[in-house]
């Protein structure tokens, strides 16, 4: 008889060593799940066997694992609080996630000025930093983040390390900051907890964010291991996709967050193709459908060959080719002295435009203004250019002092140009002494060259140029 408990203790204990389900690191306690949504769930157990997950709010489903043992299961999930809630997770031995929240999910992705966390970089800070992270204990229960550590890889992944944190004063120094001033104007305007996926690599391309099937398409890229080998790791090609991204695809989320282009200055030419192929293979990964994808428009900075301001032309050419998406301006979001700082301090506009944009056009909140005033047309009479734009009918922001416009004539020569307002026609009034004839103008279509004007809801005027040569 002992022998036979024998037997049956060391059965249990093998199928329940055999048993045990396994988790992707970014499902655990502490998560934050989109709220009124189909949310995904998934992880690995025995192949072939149920794996029955059971909700404290009530949703339930049962799936069997396949041949692998790799399970996915969707879940329902109820308006966002910010209750705690638990999920049970079972396929032989139970799992319990513990302190999960329901409401607003978004994923952060870019380079360096996505990434630059509240406690900001070597010799490059946040502005109003220590306020921030000093109160942050208030957001407790409220917004919480994952960063997803530095990782590449020349195969796709299934997993990557990067768990869950609340926001408190110990961990709001390595918040991205862009992401947390969202989050935390989301917070405010909906009122329920919002969580951030910050997956990103400062200094790297776009093309780092897209995998082999589509880089293969493009003449200029090498992936080979030797030729990657060569490059500074954070320029390399696909291996930022395969380790960092791969792995989180289907965690179900509001939308996308972008702030890069910095490192893609010199191939603008491509830039917009390249970012909304990206947009795609990203929105087929995650099975959302044309989920929103709104991002951030590259900051004025001393690049020395004027790419930049090809660069930002590009970035609002790709929001016309890319469903359901958005760009917010920054050029009026640094001061004199940064111009060879490639971080600009002020980080707290820069999520708040983004969260402006998120309100407008994903919540529905009609009355938080979004666009900033762009381009429309130009009259050339009595030696002057009169300009119109879109998103400023009420006007714009200043009267006087108005500054970043150059106009040239036949020679093509640009000189600064004064500006007036025509009050009536709500029209900008470009001329130069310079100029008899005016061909052309151009605002803040230089490298660095920080604009003062906007409209009334104090959204910057985009950079433009009205010629094409």
């Amino acid at each position: 008889m002992k022998r036979i408990f024998l037997l049956l203790a060391c059965l249990a204990a093998v199928w329940s060593a055999a048993a045990k389900v396994e988790l992707p690191e970014i499902i655990g306690s502490g998560m934050v799940l989109q709220q009124n949504a189909e949310a995904r769930l998934w992880g690995w157990a025995n192949p072939r066997t149920a794996v029955r997950i059971e909700t404290s709010w009530g949703g339930k489903c049962t799936v069997e694992s396949d041949a692998e043992g790799r399970w996915v299961a969707v879940v329902k999930t109820p308006a966002g609080s910010y209750e705690p809630q638990r999920i049970t997770i079972t396929s032989g031995e139970r799992v319990t996630l513990d302190n999960v929240l329901v409401g607003e999910v978004w994923f952060a992705a870019g380079q360096s000025n996505m990434e630059m966390p509240l406690g900001g970089f070597n010799n490059c800070p946040v502005a109003g930093a220590n306020e921030v992270i000093a109160r942050a204990g208030a957001r407790r229960g409220k917004l919480r983040y994952v960063k997803v550590p530095l990782t590449a890889t020349y195969t796709p992944q299934e997993r990557v390390a990067g768990k869950w944190n609340e926001c408190t004063a110990e961990t709001a120094p390595r918040f991205t900051a862009t992401g947390y001033f969202f989050a935390a104007m989301l917070n405010d305007v909906l009122d329920v907890p919002v969580g951030i996926v910050d997956c990103t690599w400062g200094g790297t391309r776009v093309e780092s964010w897209t995998n082999r099937e589509i880089l293969e398409t493009y003449p200029d890229v090498d992936l080979s291991e030797k030729a990657i080998a060569t490059m500074t790791d954070w320029l390399r090609p696909m291996v930022m996709y395969n380790a960092m991204l791969h792995p989180l695809a289907g965690y179900t989320i509001r939308g996308f967050l972008w702030y890069q282009g910095e490192s893609n200055v010199n191939q603008y030419a491509d830039y917009a193709v390249r970012l909304a192929n990206m947009v795609s293979l990203w929105r087929g990964l995650w099975g959302q459908g044309d989920i929103p994808f709104y991002y951030v428009e590259i900051a004025p900075f001393s690049y020395n060959n004027n790419c930049a301001a090809y660069l930002r032309e590009a970035q609002w050419k790709a929001s016309e080719i890319i469903p359901n998406s958005g760009v917010i301006c920054t050029n009026d979001l640094v001061e004199p002295y940064e111009a060879t700082n490639i971080h600009p301090c002020n980080k707290r506009d820069v999520g708040q435009r983004l969260a402006y944009m998120a309100l407008n056009k994903t919540y529905r909140y009609g009355n938080i203004a979004c666009e900033s005033p762009r381009y429309e047309s130009m009259e050339v009479r009595d030696g002057k250019a009169y300009l119109t734009f879109t998103h400023a009918k009420d006007g714009f922001s200043r009267m006087e002092d108005i500054r970043g416009f150059e106009i040239c004539g036949p020679d093509r020569v640009f000189h600064p140009a004064d500006v007036a307002v025509d009050r009536r026609k709500l029209q900008l009034v470009v001329s130069s002494g310079k100029v008899a004839e005016p061909v052309a103008v151009r605002y803040g279509f230089r490298d660095f060259m920080p604009g003062n004007i906007a409209n009334l809801r104090e959204l910057p005027l985009v950079p433009f140029r009205t010629d094409d040569f």
